[in-house]
């Protein structure tokens, strides 16, 4: 195992100090999820340092409200907005044939936590997996030309410590057998994400791809309107301004250049841990969520999942 990734920035840096100095003109970035919380934040940096952003949004009429704001607190006017809503595989296949040119950045930010009650969505499958990890995995993939276009293409996905309550269960992964489990179904579909930035690391940085996931910390959002996210224990807590930091890093700065596979959390590399914690927000990562052979089987099987 090589030596773990350090950065001179920790949990209390902001998105707008990882990104100080760095200039993004000429580059474009993607983000998905960028009407609330650390995506509009990451949004806010990038387009800071000069890149042109796409809000890929599934409310248009609340992305553009957000890209004015953008727009008038950056000074940046290349800032715009797209129908992608991941949940929906028309939506995202839509918006990947009509995209033009190179993509440099893909934060894969969007994203639902703990369904209190089972749902199905994309070809019946459970909406959090459909989600979190179905519908990033087709854009993606639609966008792949796009980024070995960049000459130089960074896909960031934003997973959790919510990964460590789950691995992927193969012969289950729709809850068709077992009882549903908010927490665990949560957990399979960031696991999901890791192992989609493992593999699309092994497969594609021959293409000038590099891609990485990442735990963000607890940041009172949206995302957490079903469990309450000020629950979480007070020391692993953050600002959005913070929270957007790791994303922001693994997108722009220079000093993760060439890094790839691998899942961050406060501006560093993760450390790998082998047992479930007892409470959200704990550091680390599954060493199930980083393994080759698991990343190797969810990809071969996403394909036909998604027709």
């Amino acid at each position: 195992m090589s030596e773990l990734f350090k950065s001179p920035f920790d949990r209390h840096s902001t998105a707008s100090q990882v990104i100080e100095g760095v200039d993004l003109r000429g580059k474009r970035a993607v983000i998905t999820g960028a009407t609330s919380g650390i995506g509009v934040e990451t949004a806010r940096a990038l387009a800071a340092a000069g890149a042109e952003v796409t809000l890929a949004v599934r409310r248009p009429d609340a992305g553009e409200e957000v890209a004015a704001s953008l727009r008038a607190a950056t000074g940046n006017d290349a800032i715009g907005v797209a129908r992608v809503d991941v949940a929906e595989l028309d939506s995202v296949q839509a918006f990947t044939a009509s995209w033009s040119g190179p993509l440099h950045i893909l934060v894969n930010n969007a994203g639902i936590m703990m369904l209190p009650e089972l749902e199905r969505g994309t070809g019946g499958h459970e909406q959090q997996f459909a989600t979190n990890y179905l519908g990033h995995f087709a854009l993606a993939l639609g966008l792949r030309s796009a980024m070995a276009a960049a000459g130089g293409a960074r896909m960031v996905t934003v997973s959790s410590s919510g990964h460590l309550f789950s691995p992927v269960v193969f012969d289950d992964l729709d809850y068709r057998f077992r009882p549903y489990d908010a927490l665990g179904a949560y957990g399979q579909s960031k696991t999901a994400e890791v192992l989609m930035a493992v593999e699309a690391d092994g497969r594609w940085s021959g293409d000038g791809i590099r891609s990485n996931a990442l735990h963000p910390g607890a940041i009172a959002t949206n995302l957490q309107r079903h469990t309450g996210g000020l629950k979480t224990p007070e020391p692993y807590r953050k600002t959005i301004e913070q929270g957007a930091a790791t994303s922001v890093f693994l997108a722009a700065s220079p000093l993760a250049e060439g890094i790839g596979g691998r899942y961050f959390e406060d501006v560093n590399e993760a450390p790998a841990v082998t047992s479930r914690p007892t409470e959200l927000g704990v550091p680390g990562v599954a060493t199930y969520a980083l393994d080759a052979g698991n990343a190797e089987r969810l990809w071969d099987i996403t394909a036909p999942l998604l027709g």
